[in-house]
């Protein structure tokens, strides 16, 4: 428990104290943040609002991970989640390098996005079957401990949807101050408790206790009036640290609840697409959700604190659900 403690306190003062240095460095290279037209009209003031912040939020927690992980405690899961973590931020810092600096607007083409996503989720699977060797079982955790067998090619394709769905929520969630962030922090919060004091996955809990710990220290940076945005760098490698968790603790099936605010979003901008092809006519008065309360005129703090109210729910009952389970 005390390395648990000083992982994510170590984790959040890094960021809090490199997130100036950084701010400052992107302001001098003028890397800002591009705001689309067709957006809120109040996010114009946005524009040129430095981003890639992803990047402190993952430097923050290398060096106390690393320092304080035990391999032999939990085989090699939390390394696993770490490198699926750091492959998807590496992913999101190219689509923004891309933009910000090569001032392409469209970022890495969605062709060159899939194939990593593919690479990364076959990596993941690769190492869940024959070096975690977990069953390719699905659990459905929900209302008892049933599990159905799906075999290999099935758990391929399970492992993928549930990478990129979460790395894709996340993202679409991104776009408030402070809301991907808190979000992201109370789903992995979730997961340090699942991983902790259900399942004593020690390594894994240490993972997850730093990442929310730089999420913490990033929002004092990215809280309205946000002064930096993570960036894909930072939604990608948070969706992908999530989506890890959810394949090594075989909560692929409960990540829907646990993660049940970036699901809302993701299913937000679905019906949002269905309704406009299909029948001409838009449910939403954006999307994805949160821009739908936006143009309600709802505030961005009171849109950003009752996401997390309903992130903090999920989270909460998927917590209790899986307690159940096992």
């Amino acid at each position: 428990m005390g390395e648990m403690v000083i992982g994510g306190l170590a984790s959040m003062l890094i960021c809090l104290f490199l997130s100036p240095r950084f701010i400052e460095l992107l302001r001098r290279r003028e890397f800002g943040q591009h705001i689309r037209e067709e957006g809120p009209s109040g996010h114009q003031s946005k524009a040129g609002t430095p981003t890639m912040g992803g990047l402190i939020i993952f430097t923050a927690i290398i060096v106390p991970f690393l320092v304080l992980y035990d391999g032999e405690r939990d085989g090699f899961a939390a390394l696993t989640v770490f490198g699926v973590a750091l492959g998807c931020a590496a992913l999101g810092f190219a689509d923004d390098y891309i933009k910000i600096v090569k001032k392409r607007s469209l970022g890495l083409p969605a062709r060159y996005k899939l194939l990593a996503q593919v690479v990364l989720a076959f990596a993941l699977w690769l190492v869940a079957r024959h070096v975690l060797d977990l069953d390719p079982t699905l659990f459905l955790r929900i209302g008892g401990d049933t599990a159905v067998d799906i075999g290999p090619v099935a758990y391929f394709v399970l492992v993928f949807l549930v990478l990129a769905g979460a790395t894709n929520g996340v993202n679409l969630t991104d776009g408030l101050d402070g809301l991907a962030a808190g979000c992201s922090a109370i789903v992995l919060l979730t997961y340090t408790a699942i991983t902790y004091i259900t399942a004593g996955q020690e390594g894994l809990a240490l993972l997850a206790i730093c990442l929310v710990g730089a999420c913490i220290g990033f929002l004092w940076f990215n809280a309205f009036p946000a002064s930096i945005f993570m960036g894909d760098t930072g939604s990608l490698g948070l969706g992908g640290a999530i989506g890890a968790f959810a394949v090594v603790t075989q909560t692929e099936v409960l990540l829907i609840l646990i993660g049940g605010i970036f699901v809302i979003e993701a299913l937000s901008v679905l019906i949002q697409v269905f309704s406009f092809k299909t029948f001409g006519r838009r449910v939403l008065l954006m999307a994805p959700l949160h821009h739908h309360f936006e143009m309600m005129a709802w505030s961005e703090t009171k849109v950003m604190l009752r996401f997390w109210i309903i992130a903090a729910v999920c989270g909460g009952i998927g917590f209790a659900l899986y307690q159940q389970s096992i």
